[in-house]
């Protein structure tokens, strides 16, 4: 479909009958497409119920990301879903910008509207910029259906050529994904980094949204990391400029709760203790695995595993503790007996720094049994290891 016949598709669902039809459709499951395909085509248009049934689809793969309220109230091209910000990122940044004192967003590549949604909601007046005219008009009718058009103004233009100088901050969120899938260099970003962080530098505040896994080596002396986690997954990783220079991060959701770098020197190795801490990704991806240690009074059982071991067990946001009752090198004959004998049923499988796959593991072990146990295929001092215990 050409990009007119999209944007003529996309107009048919704001009308009086594609809204009746995206009610209609609102629970149905992928097993009754067809059946209800045919029986909407005899009273509306091929084209219009097609297109009401490929957003309702979308609207359904919204839900994880916007909740069962505003997703249904939303409009999503298939890049949108994708690539929107999780509503909860999304807020806790909108949160940073107003405590910043910020009062306006230039929201360079808005997509669909996410990020523009929770900063008015912020109560922050938002320019949403986007060059695809197809989420431009979803960013607009998703301002309208949610009551925000008032502080949402949406425009279709390359954002390399947006005068962002009226705003007091910058929001820019580059594609980071191209034809052959993700893109790792931040130079093929588009816009490149390089450009958003020459936008960023301009303005009194920004965030500049980019992979969890960029390089240390590439983030500017001018800006703070913050890596963002939401329920344990790593969400995202944000530059901000106008805060605090130099400054690493790791914020959790929800929450949110907050770690701060101060230079530490890695843990020291020590033998595996009593505990085992998890850290949450946004604490390994933000390097600041040594003050979770620190906080923890543990160390590593390996240099290189990310992996902190205690002798007690301390409250923490930022790591899963673990009770540790067996250490043993890997040998899969010996653990398939250990868990026979405890008549282990229900096995989690976590791995750090071994070969092994844990789907691969579980099948070769076919535990049974009414108890439970968390196995880590891991390496203690340079040597291959199974922990075995089970979650505080």
């Amino acid at each position: 479909m050409g990009r007119v016949t999209d944007l003529a598709a996309f107009s048919a669902l704001l009308t009086d009958e594609g809204q009746a039809l995206l009610a209609a459709l609102r629970d149905h499951t992928p097993a009754q497409e067809l059946a209800v395909a045919s029986r909407l085509r005899r009273d509306h248009p091929a084209e219009l119920v097609t297109a009401a049934i490929g957003q309702a689809r979308l609207r359904q793969r919204a839900v994880a990301k916007f909740g069962e309220q505003d997703a249904h109230r939303m409009y999503f091209t298939p890049g949108g879903v994708e690539q929107s910000t999780r509503r909860t990122v999304a807020e806790h940044r909108a949160a940073r910008f107003a405590r910043l004192g910020v009062r306006g967003v230039a929201d360079l590549c808005s997509g669909v509207g996410g990020d523009a949604i929770a900063l008015a909601r912020a109560g922050i007046r938002v320019l949403a910029v986007d060059r695809d005219p197809l989420a431009a008009e979803a960013a607009r009718a998703n301002a309208e259906a949610l009551g925000l058009a008032g502080l949402i103004e949406v425009r279709c233009a390359d954002v390399t050529e947006v005068d962002t100088s009226p705003y007091d901050a910058v929001f820019v969120d580059p594609a980071r994904r191209g034809g052959r899938g993700r893109i790792f260099d931040p130079e093929a970003y588009s816009p490149p980094l390089s450009w958003a962080i020459e936008a960023a530098r301009k303005a009194p505040h920004a965030a500049l949204k980019i992979a969890p896994g960029i390089p240390h080596e590439v983030i500017p002396d001018a800006a703070e990391a913050e890596w963002v986690s939401d329920h344990g997954d790593v969400k995202e990783a944000v530059l901000w400029f106008g805060t605090r220079p130099g400054t690493v991060t790791a914020t959790l959701l929800p929450g949110p709760h907050t770690l701060t770098g101060r230079n530490l020197p890695d843990p020291a190795v020590r033998p595996v203790g009593r505990f085992l801490y998890e850290p949450d990704g946004a604490v390994i991806r933000a390097h600041l695995v040594a003050e979770v240690a620190d906080e923890l009074g543990g160390g590593l059982i390996d240099e290189t595993i990310a992996y902190i071991t205690a002798d007690e067990a301390r409250p923490t946001p930022y790591a899963t503790a673990y009770e540790i009752t067996d250490e043993l090198p890997f040998n899969l004959k010996k653990l398939k007996a250990l868990l026979r004998e405890r008549d282990v049923g229900t096995l989690t499988v976590k791995k750090r720094g071994s070969a092994v796959e844990p789907e691969e593991l579980r099948r070769k072990l076919k535990p049974k049994g009414p108890n439970s146990a968390t196995v880590f295929l891991t390496r203690v001092a340079g040597a291959p290891a199974m922990l075995i215990g089970h979650p505080v």
